[in-house]
């Protein structure tokens, strides 16, 4: 990762660096720039290891302060956690209400989103209860769709084509019921796979993303908050220049 953490954003220090090493990744961040020309914007994303593999606030951070946005990141993210789990969670909540966030992302637990039984009893309660937190803070909410497995999920019967859209057409039907806008990482996947299938976007374990799948989910991030391509952008998140320019086409693509 090689990327340092200057500076904690949420109070209980001693609780959430107990915790790191069961796999809770703090909130943590560089802050904006006070001599900077643009408004600070101060994203907190709420995820699991979907997010903070590769440190993925960080990675976000880096590409739009190369487009000159001046960005601090925050982050809670447990392995497996789901967004009903952050519903409850007083960490979670406290983080929303716990600095003046200007988004926040939401990112649902791998395959939960691939079950279409498992939007309205679980998803959609729980991002409307923090949808409704984000916006009481005057925060704009995002949701970041994700990526399928590579190989699909053979105990559900999917391929990974089928998982895909399962997963896309959940997010797109809950960002359309909350009035929520949808990061569509899992589309840009696709895209790479048609057009650029030699770059590797998952670990070895066929879930994780790779670097290059980080990236591009950052680019993808990148798009839906500032409504700019990040294609030509100087920083290309230690990745060969090759690789980065078509992960930041395959971004900012409609």
């Amino acid at each position: 990762m090689n990327r340092s953490v200057s500076r904690l954003l949420l109070p209980c220090l001693g609780i959430l660096l107990a915790l790191g090493a069961f796999g809770l990744a703090r909130v943590a961040g560089a802050s904006c720039s006070p001599l900077a020309s643009s408004p600070c914007v101060r994203v907190l994303f709420l995820g699991n290891s979907y997010t903070y593999v590769n440190d993925l606030p960080t990675v976000f951070r880096d590409l739009a302060r190369a487009g000159g946005q001046n960005v601090e990141t925050g982050m809670v993210a447990n392995g497996g956690e789901t967004l009903a789990q952050h519903a409850v969670s007083t960490v979670s909540l406290d983080a929303i209400r716990g600095s003046s966030w200007r988004f926040v992302i939401l990112q649902e637990q791998s395959e939960i989103p691939a079950l279409a039984s498992a939007w309205q009893g679980q998803v959609f309660p729980a991002a409307e209860t923090l949808v409704a937190a984000i916006r009481a803070t005057s925060a704009t909410p995002i949701l970041l769709e994700t990526w399928a497995h590579r190989d699909g999920w053979p105990e559900e019967g999917l391929d990974h084509a089928a998982m895909q859209a399962a997963i896309s057409e959940g997010y797109r039907s809950l960002g359309t019921d909350l009035g929520v806008a949808v990061a569509p990482a899992g589309d840009a996947w696709q895209a790479v796979l048609r057009h650029d299938p030699a770059i590797d976007l998952w670990q070895p374990d066929g879930s994780h993303p790779s670097p290059a799948g980080t990236y591009l989910a950052a680019c993808v991030l990148y798009t839906s908050i500032f409504k700019i391509s990040p294609v030509g952008s100087s920083d290309m998140g230690g990745l060969p220049p090759d690789v980065a320019r078509a992960l930041q086409v395959a971004a900012g693509q409609p």
